[in-house]
């Protein structure tokens, strides 16, 4: 039975945002010599850049003196000097190191001012940073923070590949398209893929996680061309699919010994647009001439679907149109706005936050 979506603020133009953990602010090879990048996350200007000695670090790309922009002055390896007036900051800590203008008249002491330095990290190459509820002050105990996020591997023997695009739309519609289960026939529709003619009704087996739900273990669908492939090895094929907040599907694929597995990713860089990155690692045919190459090709042309997609939704979306979830396929879509409420909530009365699930669900689609 179709309902109304019952928090319909989050599926308007802006939506609330989730503080306390990390994303992925860009690809982390573009980070090298004495480069500064810009980059917007969570609706934040940044600067990032990589220390001589190989540490990377992420800034609110503005100066505490007059706020004019870091990234349009000047990074020699060790410390970010402003355009305006000189001052110099220690990039991972955000202490600033110098304020030429001082005399030996003057008793400010530089070291006690802080520009904004966020935590950042590098991990399967992108540059994860964490963003802190604004108004919480500078992170001092970067040792109690949560995990970086990485793609699961099952060997130190395997390949990796990343694939990128932006969507104008806001991060919760990114989101719940990442997780939706019913679109691949006709968004993907391809003879590599997918097609119309092969719907067919489906079973799977949910069960709650910390902070998200997991599509449990079981045989992938028949009707998709990439999983045939893998038959050539003659072993059973199992898929397992994560999705932990605040926007992260996790997809492990097993086949003997052989593994493919992913990390996607919808970022919110403004109000009302995000990016989508997947980064992923595999052994499955690994002596195969070009597999990375082709992989790339087909993986490009499938978020490229999903980009086309949004960018036509994102046109009806303009008039402000009802909008609805039904059950099974929009299940997760759900529980994706009850984890993120929970969590809310959580970090405004203190309370643990309570999982939308009870235990292990069962669902059915077609698809």
């Amino acid at each position: 039975m179709a309902q109304r979506l019952v928090v319909p603020e989050a599926m308007g133009p802006a939506t609330t945002l989730l503080f306390n953990d990390w994303y992925p602010a860009m690809r982390s090879e573009a980070l090298r010599g004495k480069t500064l990048a810009k980059q917007q996350i969570m609706g934040i200007p940044l600067v990032l850049g990589r220390r001589a000695d190989g540490k990377l670090f992420a800034m609110r790309d503005a100066c505490p003196h007059r706020g004019i922009p870091l990234s349009c002055g000047w990074f020699d390896g060790k410390d970010v000097t402003c355009k305006y007036h000189g001052w110099g900051f220690e990039p991972v800590t955000g202490q600033c190191s110098a304020i030429p203008s001082l005399t030996g008249h003057d008793t400010l002491d530089c070291s006690r001012i802080f520009a904004t330095a966020f935590p950042c990290e590098e991990r399967d190459g992108y540059a994860w940073v964490y963003f802190p509820e604004p108004g919480s002050g500078r992170v001092m105990d970067r040792t109690s923070l949560p995990a970086v996020p990485e793609v699961p591997k099952f060997g130190g023997r395997f390949r990796s590949a990343h694939l990128t695009a932006e969507l104008p739309c806001n991060v919760d519609h990114g989101i719940i398209g990442l997780m939706d289960p019913a679109h691949g026939p006709f968004v993907h529709q391809s003879w590599w893929w997918r097609s119309r003619a092969s719907i067919h009704e489906k079973e799977k087996h949910f069960e709650p996680i910390p902070q998200g739900f997991r599509m449990a273990s079981h045989k992938p669908s028949g009707n998709s061309a990439p999983y045939k492939l893998l038959g050539v090895y003659g072993e059973p094929i199992t898929t397992t699919i994560d999705f932990v907040l605040p926007n992260r599907r996790y997809e492990t694929i097993r086949c003997g010994e052989k593994w493919f597995a992913s990390l996607t990713t919808v970022t919110p860089t403004a109000p009302n647009a995000c990016r989508i990155d997947v980064a992923a690692a595999w052994n499955i045919f690994y002596s195969v001439p070009f597999v990375k190459a082709i992989a790339m090709f087909f993986g490009k042309r499938f978020v490229e679907q999903d980009q086309v997609t949004m960018i036509q939704q994102a046109e009806g979306l303009r008039y402000d149109p009802t909008l609805m979830l039904i059950d099974d396929a929009d299940r997760p879509a759900k529980w994706y706005f009850a984890l993120k409420q929970a969590r809310l909530d959580s970090a405004r009365t203190g309370e643990p936050p309570r999982h939308p699930m009870d235990g292990p669900v069962t669902l059915h689609w077609r698809s």
